[in-house]
């Protein structure tokens, strides 16, 4: 199991824990984490997945997938430096304790 942590903007936490191979955005939304809608159901379609990778987690998440960029800009809230679609990233048993912040809005 992979423990992520949900920051919404607010300053709420919320900890899950989730199976590694599984991406961040079906994780939130298999427990009801506010903040992450997915409306494309993980399918780089739509950017209502956004959120922002801890400064302390971005380089283990990788780099952006092709396409992700556009997909952001479409995004309801400001882009920043960590920003990705959170169906983008896979869980792994090396991002165990991996935190993410949520953006104010989505859509």
């Amino acid at each position: 199991m992979v423990k992520l942590t949900y920051i919404a903007a607010d300053g709420g936490r919320t900890e899950i824990q989730a199976e590694a191979g599984d991406n961040v955005m079906h994780a939130a939304i298999a427990h009801d984490v506010d903040g992450i809608v997915g409306e494309c159901g993980g399918s780089m379609m739509c950017a209502t997945c956004h959120c922002y990778v801890d400064d302390e987690w971005a380089a283990r998440t990788g780099e952006r997938h092709d396409g992700e960029d556009d997909m952001l800009e479409c995004a309801a809230s400001e882009l920043r430096p960590t920003s990705r679609l959170s169906c983008q990233i896979k869980l792994t048993d090396d991002l165990d304790g991996l935190v993410i912040h949520l953006p104010e809005a989505q859509i």
